[in-house]
């Protein structure tokens, strides 16, 4: 079917020519300009695959991003980042017609290979935050973000020589940096849309644990994040920027609560407790509460004696 199409662009050089650019001058990175790039409403149907970075920065591209499960448009500027290998689809709209603008990076990995960045790169959680949320960026941002691409493109338009690669990737480094505090700024400005996904979480962290658990284990970072479309790392970075926990300290936080509430309010055995909350080995349920709160869960309950 049409809408299954996906089309794997392997390297730089093939992605210029598909978009109808003049052949990279080099193989391994390049700095596009939007304004030169060919889009054809021919290919909404078909959903990419990259075998590179891109680090894209965007105005006005009348069009559809669609990066995982999330839909975007380009009404302001936004920037993303895409790994090698994770799916987009890019709908064009040919009927609304405004002059697109912004840069494009393509890095690819053997870009790197020599560098510590090869490795460090992967660190940068919003490579996968995207498949959430892309970057809004204020016109002063996009001033900074777009010297660095420029200092990149003039870097590697001169002669190269030894000292340009690392010259080149340090700059990349410096971008990477700077999405990274945009990132946290937008985090903390998106207050209500954090407080409303908290909100979602406690309820589902509820509604677990005053269910059933024993028959459905211990609640996983990544099902709660399946259950709200996040992402596991989007949701661990919003509640770490949020409220100073992960997910993870968050299912324990609650799970410590109603296990509080069971050792001071029933008479049911600590195995009987553990076994409520999910855990297979009530060993497991006592050095947790012991980590947590610096008693055991018969200490716990004889304070209330």
């Amino acid at each position: 079917m049409a809408d299954k199409q996906i089309h794997r662009i392997k390297t730089i050089t093939e992605y210029h020519r598909l978009r109808g650019l003049p052949k990279p001058e080099h193989p391994l990175i390049s700095l596009v300009n939007y304004e030169d790039i060919r889009q054809s409403p021919e290919n909404n149907n078909i959903s990419w695959i990259c075998d590179f970075y891109s680090i894209a920065m965007k105005r006005n591209l009348n069009a559809k991003f669609k990066y995982g499960q999330q839909d975007y448009d380009f009404d302001e500027g936004t920037m993303f980042f895409i790994a090698p290998g994770q799916v987009f689809k890019i709908e064009i709209n040919p009927d609304i017609a405004h002059k697109k603008s912004g840069w494009i990076l393509l890095i690819h990995p053997d870009f790197l290979w020599d560098m510590s960045l090869a490795k460090t790169i992967k660190g940068y959680d919003y490579f996968g935050y995207s498949v959430r949320e892309a970057l809004f960026l204020s016109n002063k941002e996009e001033l900074i973000i777009s010297g660095i691409m420029q200092n990149i493109q003039q870097e590697y338009h001169v002669n190269i020589d030894k000292f340009s690669q690392q010259i080149i990737v340090s700059q990349i480094e410096v971008l990477l940096n700077y999405g990274e505090r945009f990132y946290h700024r937008q985090f903390l400005t998106r207050k209500m849309v954090n407080h409303q996904i908290l909100d979602q979480l406690e309820a589902i962290l509820e509604s677990h644990f005053n269910g059933h658990p024993i028959n459905k284990g211990l609640p996983s970072v990544h099902a709660i994040a399946e259950q709200l479309n996040l992402s596991p790392d989007y949701l661990s970075t919003l509640l770490k920027v949020t409220t100073g926990q992960n997910t993870q300290q968050h299912i324990h936080e609650k799970l410590i609560e109603k296990a509080k509430e069971k050792l001071s309010a029933t008479n049911l055995s600590i195995s009987e407790i553990a076994y409520e909350l999910g855990f297979e080995h009530s060993q497991s349920f006592s050095k947790l509460f012991k980590t947590k709160t610096n008693l055991s869960p018969m200490e716990f309950r004889q304070s209330f004696n």
